[in-house]
């Protein structure tokens, strides 16, 4: 595998170990390689790593085989795939909701990441999973499509540069217009698929709600996490007495054909080019 990268006009001098090691995150045994071959280029020549660069430098990093763990994934249905932005590096995709982000099996064929792996197949490229949304939910969600850019995202997820809003239809009346739900949460102690405020051995979740409109005996609302625990926007709003529609594990007695909850838009810079990417997730059709 071989990577070229321009620096961007916001990148400041600095050395070839402290972006390889700092910015991009390669790992140690990774790096080391790299160094041993002469496996970084700068401008199409070989540079040591004590050397700087600066934006405007293209860098080649080229990797073995061995480097990295290639991940095995059957792939799926490749026409499924609803694409909201691509470059050579990460993937945005429109999640439908019935499906899963990932298998939790093998032989598993029918996921999303199966589906985006034979999308990726003609053009020599795998789908390595940033974060997932539930199988009920729809929406924007991010992939990368190599080894090197994906704990690069990965700490954008934890330094919450990954902003990530969803759209919900839930019971009752809110009367408040903005407020935050901070309460742990953990797992259900006799229920495997469930989860449950525990402020004991709960792990930190925090969302942010703004009603959107309020309709008959209902409330459209938008939420954002600074965390993404699972089920965290179903278990919150169950928690303060307003599930969301079509929730079959929190809400068994509303009637609705699917979940009302979809991830409606996504924003971040890209960790390399440092452009600014928003996308809109057209939601697939809510009953």
């Amino acid at each position: 595998m071989q990577l070229s990268i321009i620096l961007p006009s916001t990148t400041t001098q600095t050395t070839v170990r402290e972006l390889l090691e700092t910015e991009w995150l390669i790992p140690r045994k990774v790096r080391h390689f790299l160094r041993t071959r002469k496996n970084v280029l700068k401008n199409n020549s070989p540079v040591m790593f004590h050397e700087t660069v600066e934006s405007g430098d293209k860098i080649t990093l080229i990797f073995e085989e061995d480097d990295y763990t290639i991940p095995h994934i059957i792939p799926g249905n490749a026409k499924a795939i609803n694409v909201l932005w691509e470059d050579d590096h990460l993937i945005i995709v429109n999640k439908p909701y019935g499906q899963k982000t990932h298998p939790n099996q093998p032989q598993e064929t029918d996921t999303l990441l199966n589906d985006l792996a034979a999308y990726l197949k003609p053009k020599n490229q795998l789908p390595y999973v940033v974060h997932r949304l539930d199988k009920e939910t729809s929406g924007a969600i991010v992939f990368a499509k190599n080894p090197v850019i994906l704990p690069v995202l990965g700490r954008l997820l934890e330094q919450k540069e990954i902003n990530r809003y969803y759209e919900a239809e839930v019971s009752g009346l809110i009367k408040k217009t903005h407020f935050t739900i901070n309460q742990p949460i953990g797992r259900h102690r006799h229920d495997r698929r469930k989860r449950v405020i525990d402020s004991k051995k709960g792990d930190k979740a925090i969302t942010h709600v703004t009603v959107m409109e309020r309709l008959n005996n209902t409330t459209r609302i938008e939420c954002q996490l600074d965390t993404g625990r699972t089920h965290q926007i179903r278990v919150h709003l169950e928690s303060i007495h307003h599930p969301i529609i079509g929730d079959p594990l929190y809400n068994p007695t509303s009637h609705a054909k699917r979940l009302q909850l979809h991830a409606k838009s996504l924003h971040l810079i890209h960790p390399f080019t440092k452009e600014e990417i928003n996308v809109q997730a057209t939601p697939f059709l809510f009953d």
